[in-house]
């Protein structure tokens, strides 16, 4: 018997998720398991998501996307944001992350646990202002714990849990001036929390606990980075790297009872601080998976942050980083529709394929081959299902159709391809 993924791999136990995740990955179950084992890769699977095709996370495997989406009270489409989920899961998105803060929260997340194969995310303290209806400043530790264990019992497989901002790593933000603060939601709410009663971090106070929780159900903690940079002006300031090493801690004894860890990070950052952020991440958090939050590249492009992210995505999981959360081009102006949901996913799995060929990822580049195969042969319809997108592919081909069928509209019978084939094989060439 085992309780967790975790614990299984110590007892040398090859679980049934090992397995699946395995024969994705082009690996043998025990290589995972062995992975598993040293904390480098995650299976988060509660033991209540039946409906779970499982996925891993973490070193050698596919870099992997995040979908966030959920209820608010501007926005309580209850059906819409189901509607976002099952075309996430269409568009092969492996995780959504439900960050519901208002309404009918709990059916919600249910109505996911029950019907999605992706792994589901929460973060519990978002829930909690809304589960209880009253201010921050009256809700208790016990009731943030009450949060957590609800969410566990309805099968989330994973939970971003705000541990590493306590009174000390609080108080280097304050000593460090910052030019956008604190710009983490969760984080901003434990943050006032702590501050309006003088208590620490529930979280962190109480992290055996919150662990004992998690470990019951397996439920993989996502180590959120509340002192992430908001701006790339902040980024890898004293407030961030504090932070990172209480998380680095909190990664070991999670591990202790078997709990599986990943570790958020950053947030805005210069392309030229990620390599040295995701070395950062691995060494301080002893190779648990990095889960990046872009990070985006650049400030000054509000509508267009999905493409912000993917150039930074690309870079840290090109480096290390194991799973990308996607934005969306309404990131920083509102809540993403279906449109920007599917412009968002897009964008970040075609970060994380980069990152893979650059990786060395198993099979990366296989698919790239066929692509280049069915492009040499001139070959449409091969390249529309080969295409991440083929039905943007698609459209655009049928919306300017050539005089010569075998060719597009940008070139016509100048088209490189057919006549270099066509010289190859001896035949006569007519661009007239």
């Amino acid at each position: 018997m085992y309780t967790t993924q975790m614990d299984a791999a110590k007892k040398g136990i090859i679980t049934k998720e090992m397995e699946i995740v395995a024969k994705k990955e082009g690996k043998t179950p025990e290589e995972i398991r062995s992975l598993v084992e040293k904390g480098r890769v995650i299976i988060p699977a509660n033991k209540n998501h039946k409906s779970l095709d499982p996925e891993g996370i973490g070193e050698g495997l596919r870099t992997k996307i995040n979908v966030n989406l959920g209820i608010s009270k501007d926005c309580c489409n209850f059906e819409m944001e189901l509607e976002k989920a099952k075309k996430a899961v269409s568009l092969k998105a492996e995780a959504i992350m439900d960050l519901s803060s208002y309404g009918k929260t709990r059916e919600f997340r249910r109505k996911l646990v029950e019907t999605i194969p992706s792994m589901i995310g929460t973060v519990p303290v978002y829930d909690a202002v809304g589960f209880y209806d009253k201010d921050l400043k009256e809700i208790t530790s016990k009731e943030f714990l009450d949060v957590v264990r609800k969410h566990a019992q309805d099968g989330v497989d994973f939970m971003t849990i705000h541990a590493g901002i306590n009174k000390e790593t609080a108080k280097k933000f304050k000593q460090n001036k910052r030019l956008t603060n604190i710009v983490s939601r969760g984080g901003s709410l434990i943050f006032a929390w702590m501050e309006l009663t003088g208590n620490e971090n529930p979280f962190y106070q109480y992290y055996d606990e919150l662990l004992d929780i998690l470990a019951e159900y397996d439920v993989t903690i996502s180590l959120g980075d509340a002192l992430r940079p908001g701006s790339i002006n902040d980024a890898t300031d004293p407030s961030q790297v504090a932070e990172l090493i209480v998380l680095g801690e909190l990664t070991k004894r999670a591990w202790e009872k078997n709990v599986q860890v990943m570790i958020e990070g950053p947030g805005h950052m210069a392309i030229n601080e990620i390599a040295a952020n995701v070395v950062l991440e691995k060494r301080l958090c002893h190779g648990a998976p990095f889960y990046v939050l872009g990070p985006i590249v650049t400030d000054i492009a509000p509508g267009y942050d999905h493409i912000t992210s993917a150039i930074g995505g690309a870079v840290a999981a090109a480096n290390g980083a194991d799973f990308l959360c996607y934005v969306t081009p309404a990131e920083h102006l509102r809540l993403p529709d279906i449109n920007d949901m599917k412009e968002g996913i897009i964008a970040a799995k075609i970060a994380a394929h980069a990152a893979d060929i650059a990786k060395g990822v198993k099979g990366a580049r296989e698919w790239d081959y066929k692509m280049s195969e069915a492009r040499q042969k001139l070959d449409w319809e091969g390249m529309f299902k080969l295409a991440i997108d083929g039905e943007k592919a698609r459209k655009y081909r049928e919306s300017s159709i050539p005089e010569d069928k075998d060719t597009c509209t940008m070139c016509g019978k100048m088209c490189a391809v057919k006549n270099t084939n066509k010289v190859l094989k001896g035949e006569e060439v007519s661009i007239i």
